[in-house]
């Protein structure tokens, strides 16, 4: 999967969206007639999988632009590669001045986006052999939507619902259709016969059953109206009425196949979760796809910190760490020029 590259914001640039008092650490060196070249290292207290160092890379190459080169070096580990507790996952060796602005922004842009991978990585273990999606969208601030889908993606999830998200992962958005389009139409079928009608041959006709009758019901209405052009069916029975079961999976499965349409794939969303995965997973319901959002989406950002570990060639550190760089055998060489948006 290629690595994005996240144009940074006005906000982050100018460091407004940063702690305020980096911005008065910056004033202060700068009257004092200081700026020392510092070695910095960023590490979690938690083992995770690594997402928004590719987003981190994009920024730094921005703030060092115009640097030469030999005055600075950043080495990182990429998206995706799993960290243990206190390994080092970006390393920084710059003018303090150059830098030390932006770390709230690097912090927060691996904290949120390693959260929502490791959480996505959580369902497509729990998955196995079946694909999981990203439906988290709703659950976040639209401007962020594309940074959680790609992290989702790095995660291991195999497609996401929004055109943005999908598009940093370089691949095509996933959806079915809105509950709204078939509260309008009136009828499922109907509004499954309008989505073939008007959409393009890309876009798989993948038909949500659960709103008007019975979803074994809908499904076999909506297969015999479609026919081969039907891929799927997505069950997202709300808990009102008891969320989608095991039970119902293997009816839909059997009456689809007894009626001759088999291939007919079966999406299952609603609530889901690692633990709501195996459950259909241990009750063998064949379910062909996981659409998983609030899981992901509200998963907890992973703590990420930023120290000093050397300062103009003399180790240091604060109470608590050991002075000096770390032995971190798996970082890489970062050339900053490949990042530049």
């Amino acid at each position: 999967m290629q690595q994005v590259r996240i144009r940074p914001s006005r906000e982050v640039l100018t460091g407004e969206s940063a702690d305020v008092y980096f911005a008065r650490a910056e004033r202060i060196l700068e009257r004092e007639g200081m700026d020392p070249t510092v070695t910095i290292e960023v590490f979690s207290r938690e083992s995770a999988l690594l997402c928004g160092i590719s987003e981190a890379k994009t920024l730094l190459s921005h703030v060092l632009a115009g640097v030469d080169p030999s005055d600075y070096t950043v080495e990182a580990l990429d998206d995706g590669e799993a960290f243990d507790v206190k390994e080092v996952v970006l390393r920084i060796r710059a003018k303090y001045r150059k830098v030390g602005l932006y770390e709230t922004a690097i912090l927060g842009m691996l904290a949120q986006s390693t959260g929502w991978a490791t959480a996505a990585r959580e369902c497509v273990d729990a998955a196995g052999d079946i694909p999981v999606i990203s439906f988290g969208a709703r659950h976040v601030h639209p401007d962020v939507t594309d940074v959680l889908d790609y992290a989702a993606i790095v995660g291991g999830c195999v497609g996401a619902s929004t055109p943005a998200g999908a598009r940093l992962a370089g691949l095509n958005p996933t959806g079915t259709m809105p509950h709204s389009l078939v509260l309008i139409f009136g009828d499922t079928v109907e509004a499954a016969r309008a989505f073939d009608r008007d959409l393009g041959e890309e876009v798989p006709r993948i038909v949500l059953v659960d709103t008007f009758r019975d979803e074994a019901e809908e499904s076999l209405r909506v297969a015999e109206a479609l026919g081969d052009r039907l891929y799927g069916v997505r069950l997202d029975t709300p808990s009102e009425r008891g969320r989608v079961t095991a039970d119902l999976v293997l009816e839909v499965r059997a009456r689809l196949d007894q009626a001759g349409y088999r291939h007919v794939k079966i999406v299952v969303s609603g609530g889901l979760s690692p633990d709501r995965i195996r459950y259909f997973r241990e009750r063998q319901a064949p379910a062909d796809f996981f659409a998983v959002g609030s899981y992901i989406s509200g998963a907890s950002p992973i703590d990420f910190t930023a120290d000093i570990k050397v300062i103009d060639g003399r180790p240091i550190a604060k109470r608590g760490r050991i002075p000096g760089e770390t032995d971190s055998p798996r970082l890489r060489s970062v050339d900053l020029a490949d990042w530049h948006t």
